[in-house]
């Protein structure tokens, strides 16, 4: 179980801290949610160090950022409260309603947005074909966990820390056979990635 905690340590901060790994699809302005909205890449399991990272970035682009979930399978600490360029954001945690593998945040101007978590440790490689995959808008509507198992299976990599046991991968994937072919094979041209993703 992950713990959870009130007191905020205090960090310096160096001048040119490295911001959010993030890739992002564009604004849909067609009816219906398509999950998840983008991808983000953790330097670490830290939840109080990255999360600020995180929604410093997404304030300017989705409004304030009011509330984030995430899953506490793989946070060691969750944060009830971050504090993110003036203002508080809260964060919560759902064990069963919640992919493992995905982040929740709420914010004024876009409402709900769900972003695929990728594992901290993940190669660069995998990394960047997960975040091709999440942040392409003609993609299949597949949940972060079946992203990351689709590209684990076509590509003979680990991705994640820990194997969902059979019920969970079925539960998330939907069945094996109806994503196997969702996530491309390339991560499509530099060009694009590079307009998606932000920090390095």
């Amino acid at each position: 179980m992950s713990a959870t905690t009130d007191h905020l340590r205090l960090r310096a901060v160096p001048l040119g801290a490295p911001t959010a790994r993030l890739a992002l699809k564009p604004v849909n302005p067609s009816p219906g949610r398509v999950e998840p909205d983008g991808a983000w890449w953790p330097r670490s399991r830290d939840l109080t160090h990255e999360l600020p990272a995180l929604a410093a970035v997404l304030d300017p682009l989705w409004g304030r950022i009011t509330r984030i979930a995430v899953n506490p399978r793989y946070w060691p600490v969750i944060p009830h409260r971050i504090y993110v360029n003036g203002h508080v954001v809260k964060v919560g945690w759902f064990t069963t309603e919640l992919d493992p593998h995905k982040l929740l945040l709420l914010s004024y101007g876009t409402g709900r947005s769900d972003l695929l978590v990728i594992p901290p440790g993940t190669g660069a490689e995998s990394a960047a074909r997960l975040m091709a995959a999440a942040s392409d808008p003609d993609g299949p509507p597949l949940t972060a966990s079946a992203l990351i198992a689709v590209d684990e299976a076509r590509h003979g990599v680990s991705v994640s820390e820990e194997s969902l046991d059979p019920d969970e991968a079925w539960e998330y994937e939907a069945g094996a056979s109806a994503v196997s072919a969702a996530v491309p094979e390339q991560p499509g041209p530099p060009s694009r990635l590079s307009r998606l993703t932000v920090g390095k």
